[in-house]
């Protein structure tokens, strides 16, 4: 398993996927490190541990390409949400860049409105991602919303689920700061330390769940996916609304 890991690493460092060729990296090498433990040949051995300083080496040449790309705003790392995929609930996809150090977080989404329409549950979708805020480790205090206006009869039912979400995180000691715009297109969401993500879909690519009490309504990792794409930046500053 170790040696397979290792070996998608390198085809992803060579094809310049150096985020998650850094990850395999890492459990690759955690993997051939048990090898190395359990192993009681002295030869294979050393010939394992040359193996793991050469995967470390380019493992750590990594880090710092990635963190200079950080440091000069060139940062993008893509992910290719296929259709039906799981696996992809919100604590996967963000608890990567909600480090420590995140209070404040920007959110642009234009359909954050009904509670249902044409099959989807936008305002759940909202506010699963702010329990998710919650859970930390970040220290979250703002959260700024901008979207659109529903229409007709659907804006007190939005403004009313709005007011809740606002109401509920203020036990929390989060203040939710809510702004409308009737020319909102943009999705992406900012987090205060500097990684900005755009989702194709929003936060809106999860399908609806066949029923209130099959896999996947409770948990979204196990909710199935719309296809989408994420890309994520790391910028110097993250712009305000």
């Amino acid at each position: 398993a170790g040696a397979e890991t290792v070996k998608r690493a390198v085809q992803l460092d060579v094809a310049s996927r150096f985020q998650e060729s850094l990850v395999c990296y890492q459990e690759g090498i955690d993997l051939l490190l048990q090898v190395v433990k359990a192993t009681t040949d002295e030869a294979k051995k050393h010939r394992y541990r040359q193996k793991i300083s050469e995967y470390m080496t380019r493992a750590e040449d990594i880090k710092k390409h990635i963190e200079k790309e950080k440091q000069d705003g060139k940062y993008h790392k893509q992910i290719r949400i296929e259709e039906n995929a799981t696996g992809f609930g919100y604590e996967k996809l963000f608890r990567e860049y909600l480090t420590e150090i995140v209070s404040e977080v920007w959110v642009e989404d234009p359909y954050i409105r009904q509670v249902h329409q044409a099959s989807r549950y936008l305002l759940y979708n909202f506010l699963r991602f702010c329990e998710m805020l919650i859970k930390g480790p970040c220290k979250v205090k703002t959260i700024h919303l901008l979207t659109s206006y529903d229409e007709g009869s659907g804006r007190s039912q939005q403004m009313t689920a709005l007011e809740e979400i606002k109401q509920s995180l203020s036990n929390y000691g989060v203040t939710l700061n809510i702004d409308f715009s009737s020319s909102i297109h943009d999705r992406e969401i900012r987090f205060n330390n500097g990684w900005m993500i755009k989702i194709g879909r929003g936060l809106d690519y999860f399908k609806k769940p066949q029923g209130r009490f099959s896999i996947g309504y409770c948990d979204f990792d196990l909710r199935p996916c719309h296809e989408t794409t994420v890309d994520v930046f790391h910028t110097k500053h993250t712009k305000k609304m």
